[in-house]
């Protein structure tokens, strides 16, 4: 079984009226400081109400709309009067200028950056340049020993086969094609001892 609204305590016709009231109220408190202020300042003696700061410019419809919503905020500083008295068309070009200094002094630093890497860049290619001569040069060394050390062995091995064709046999260690070979002495005429 429901219930009655009005036996809630309130009828909707005392609620609505305390929600009029409630709304009023808010209206009052946020538009009426504007209102009143204009009509009990002192032109000499004015305060501003708003806490804003006029100097810097976040978009363009801001400013025109505090200059719309608060003619006096900042009317006897200087800076900031000349400011808010700016039309949107100095404001745009302010802005373009802006854009313009920030967008050279980020071309002058890519310029310095590329000039930078392409500087280093070079040495590094000198550098490499030079790695490459030595490697070539030790290459080049590497294959004259080895060639020197292949003669060397065929010498090596054509005077120990002299020295066996003649007899000399006395331990001899030689090596032929990486092969170490040890010869004991043999006499062809016999062993003699004295």
């Amino acid at each position: 079984m429901a219930y009655k609204s009005e036996y809630y305590g309130f009828s909707n016709g005392a609620l609505r009226v305390v929600l009029a009231l409630v709304a009023m109220f808010f209206v009052v408190y946020i538009v009426g400081p504007g209102l009143f202020s204009k009509g009990s300042s002192n032109d000499a003696q004015a305060s501003c109400f708003c806490d804003c700061n006029c100097s810097e410019v976040d978009l363009l419809w801001t400013l025109e709309f505090i200059n719309n919503s608060y003619p006096e905020c900042g009317k006897h500083d200087p800076e900031i009067s000349e400011e808010m008295n700016k039309g949107v068309a100095d404001l745009i070009s302010e802005e373009i200028d802006l854009q313009k200094r920030v967008a050279n002094e980020t071309l002058e630093q890519t310029r310095n950056l590329v000039a930078t890497a392409r500087r280093i860049s070079l040495q590094y290619q000198t550098e490499a340049q030079k790695c490459s001569a030595h490697t070539e040069t030790c290459e080049a060394g590497r294959e004259r020993a080895e060639a020197g050390l292949v003669e060397e062995r065929k010498l090596t091995a054509l005077w120990e086969q002299r020295a066996l064709e003649v007899g000399w046999g006395e331990n001899i260690t030689y090596a032929d094609n990486n092969t170490i070979h040890s010869l004991k002495k043999t006499n062809p005429i016999g062993d003699v001892r004295h």
